[in-house]
Order: C-alpha cells, then structure tokens, then sequence
C-alpha cells in the first residue's frame, strides 16, 4: 500500500506498525484501511489489530468423541 500524503508508516519489529501525521483524521482513516486489510478474527485473535483494543474470543467447537 501506498502512504498518504502527510501520512507516514514505521515498521518498528515484525509486527508492529507504527501511522504518524500531522491530520488525525487521515492518520485514523489510513490505520482503519490497514487493519480491514486483515480484521483481527473472534476464535484465535489473529490478524491486524490496534495496540490499546481488546478482541472479545469465542470458543470453538469441542472434539468429537
């Protein structure tokens, strides 16, 4: 994907993404494309989530007995 204009992206490690700017606007809208690229999923919490946000888990299926 391509930055933004005034929209910067820092990739500190190999998971995490740091989006800076001036407009907060624009910096919200680009993180909210980012993270809809790979929405975290309810059962094993993977995918592209923010720092400070929590993702409600379910449980899965039981094995078969």
């Amino acid at each position: 994907m391509e930055d933004p204009e005034g929209v910067e992206t820092v990739l500190e490690g190999s998971n995490t993404i740091f989006v800076k700017g001036i407009d907060k606007e624009k910096v919200g809208q680009y993180a909210a494309e980012i993270r809809s690229k790979r929405g975290p999923e309810p059962y094993k919490g993977k995918g592209i989530k923010y720092a400070d946000e929590t993702i409600r888990r379910k449980v899965g299926k039981t094995g078969k007995k």
